[in-house]
């Protein structure tokens, strides 16, 4: 039985008693966020890092706004905590972000929008978090952890089919019910009273009086299931200051910042010893690196998704001499039978290839533990970017989302085969996958295998 310690230096502890159910993809996730929402009796609080305002939720719902409009419509007391970061539109001006501009507040009037919102800046790094809670402090509160943004590129269904405007974009979210929520809520009610727009006349709305403050949660919500979660973090030091606890946890210097999620990775995966199974945006973290390849020294299949195609820092980091180790180091790895890098793409009806862009941020080990976040293997995401994760150690629903996610990334069922075994055959298709298409012949099935010594290029 592989044992794999929670996170030690933490704001919240590892709480029992939870239910949890992953949410593969934009267009399942939202769908039940939606009816969370819908079903909400007195609170919707969100967290938001990347939005498009315009962007449809499932099944004729409408926008994110209409969403959060007709609960605040019924009495919902409704909090959106927005990432401000006013140099992005020069630095990237294709981002999917709400910051709060004149022109956007104006949107926001002529649409009446009657939610509650602050913005929250953090120079030169970003509040990456995204997370719902729903009815904090009630009876069946509810909260949602992971890294899905409400744009365009990520409501979409699973299997990734090719979409008009730009590739498709895998991703994963975590519900929980149960103590584990209430950790949820409590990070969400640190952040909002503690935003740092909050004193300016434009970092609220619809003004600082009716955002006002709010209370940190008394009580546990009750258990609601079997799994134990711990909820981690990453929060730069001197960004929040509130030493107030969450319900039966110690209490933590949160102005000296926290890096649990980073404590957690390295922990989960110093204890792998069949399987690791990683998606993510980046692979860029020397020590999580490091421990990655001890494990595929000591005989662990290690399967990394990545995107194909992946964004230009990564073809910049390829040119740059203080990161030639890094991929030097990658390239070694790759030699290795035990360790493979794949991308996802999907082929339309003329055989067209269509990349599908990996944002899931998540880790399973050996049928085990899992860790879904927002949170990317990049050394500013485990030390300054604000983010939040949550690890589950509840073997049936971690071996549930394996079979899930090489089902629909490979076509393989692999409900019949361990870890190990599962993670050779998606290594085995995603081969032949990448040699067909290399000769452009036809595939079914959406892994292909990356080659470790070019990836980047």
């Amino acid at each position: 039985m592989t044992r794999i310690p929670p996170a030690a230096a933490a704001t919240y502890p590892r709480r029992d008693g939870n239910r949890v159910r992953p949410l593969v993809d934009g267009e399942p996730a939202f769908r039940r966020i939606c009816a969370a929402v819908r079903a909400a009796r007195r609170r919707v609080w969100v967290t938001v890092a990347f939005l498009d305002h315009d962007v449809q939720m499932p099944d004729g719902e409408g926008s994110f706004f209409d969403v959060l409009g007709r609960a605040a419509g019924r009495g919902i007391d409704v909090r959106a905590l927005f990432w401000r970061e006013p140099e992005l539109p020069r630095l990237a001006p294709a981002s999917s972000h709400f910051a709060g501009t004149v022109d956007e507040r104006g949107w926001l009037e002529a649409h009446g929008a009657r939610l509650r919102a602050r913005w929250d800046h953090l120079p030169r790094y970003c509040h990456h978090q995204k997370s719902w809670v729903i009815d904090a402090g009630e009876p069946g509160q509810l909260a949602f952890v992971g890294g899905i943004n409400p744009d365009r590129g990520s409501v979409v269904p699973p299997g990734h089919p090719p979409r008009v405007g730009g590739p498709s974009v895998h991703d994963v979210y975590l519900e929980i019910a149960g103590p584990a929520s209430t950790d949820v809520a409590h990070n969400f009610v640190q952040r909002w009273n503690e935003a740092s727009e909050r004193g300016r006349p434009d970092g609220c709305w619809p003004d600082p009086g009716a955002a006002d403050d709010l209370p940190f949660p008394s009580r546990l919500a009750a258990p609601a299931g079997d799994a134990p979660v711990q909820i981690t973090r990453t929060v730069r030091a001197g960004r929040y200051t509130s030493a107030i606890p969450a319900p039966g946890a110690a209490p933590f210097a949160i102005d000296a910042g926290e890096t649990s999620i980073l404590e957690q990775y390295l922990a989960a995966i110093d204890a792998a010893r069949e399987g690791i199974y990683i998606e993510n945006q980046f692979l860029a973290s020397v020590p999580v690196f490091a421990r990655i390849a001890a494990a595929v020294q000591r005989g662990v299949e290690v399967v990394i998704v990545l995107p194909g195609a992946p964004m230009p820092e990564v073809r910049a980091a390829r040119a740059a001499s203080r990161t030639a180790p890094f991929f030097e180091a990658l390239a070694a790895l790759g030699l290795r039978p035990n360790f493979t890098l794949a991308g996802l793409a999907a082929t339309d009806p003329a055989g067209r290839r269509h990349e599908v862009y990996v944002h899931a941020k998540l880790m399973l080990i050996d049928d085990a533990w899992a860790t879904i976040g927002s949170t990317n293997i990049l050394t500013r995401s485990f030390h300054a970017d604000t983010e939040l994760n949550a690890s589950v150690w509840h073997p049936p629903t971690v071996r549930a989302l394996r079979e899930t996610l090489l089902l629909e990334h490979s076509g393989i069922d692999t409900g019949t085969m361990d870890v190990s075994s599962a993670l050779q055959a998606f290594v085995e298709s995603a081969a032949v996958r990448r040699d067909r298409r290399a000769r452009g012949l036809a595939t079914t099935g959406l892994a292909y295998a990356l080659d470790a010594s070019t990836y980047g290029l």
